[in-house]
């Protein structure tokens, strides 16, 4: 399958249910090669395809809430929105996706696709676009 990019159906099946709460909860980010086989319909965490090298720890990064659910300033049908500040890693790897999940259930929440192969010599960074109701990592319309 390869990677492929979006919000996971556990994700989606879990709001209504009340399994995310991003005011208390505790997220991480994992990082994938290319052999990974991640997308929305991904469950939970997994290490298949995982990343390993020097300098990263399997199950990835904690993530910190940078803007709790809120919604956008419009009329109508208003898009609720959050966000994560960026992540970094000291050290030399290669990564063509991640993986959003909940640290405390292992439930997958998106899949992110770099697009290709992104390779760092010393510093490895992903920084998440603004928490704006039109350009946040999760955005729910």
């Amino acid at each position: 399958m390869a990677i492929a990019q979006g919000a996971t159906n556990t994700f989606k099946l879990g709001l209504p249910n009340g399994d995310f709460n991003f005011t208390t909860g505790n997220f991480k980010i994992a990082l994938y090669t290319g052999a990974a086989s991640i997308g929305p319909e991904t469950a939970a965490y997994t290490t298949s395809g995982e990343v390993v090298a020097t300098g990263y720890t399997a199950g990835g990064e904690a993530l910190t809430v940078s803007q709790v659910p809120t919604y956008g300033n419009q009329t109508g049908n208003a898009t609720v929105y959050l966000s994560f500040s960026n992540v970094t890693w000291t050290s030399a790897l290669t990564a063509r996706g991640a993986l959003i999940y909940d640290a405390d259930s292992s439930a997958a929440i998106c899949v992110l696709d770099f697009g290709g192969d992104k390779t760092s010599t010393t510093t490895f960074t992903v920084q998440f676009p603004a928490a704006t109701n039109t350009a946040a990592i999760i955005r729910i319309s």
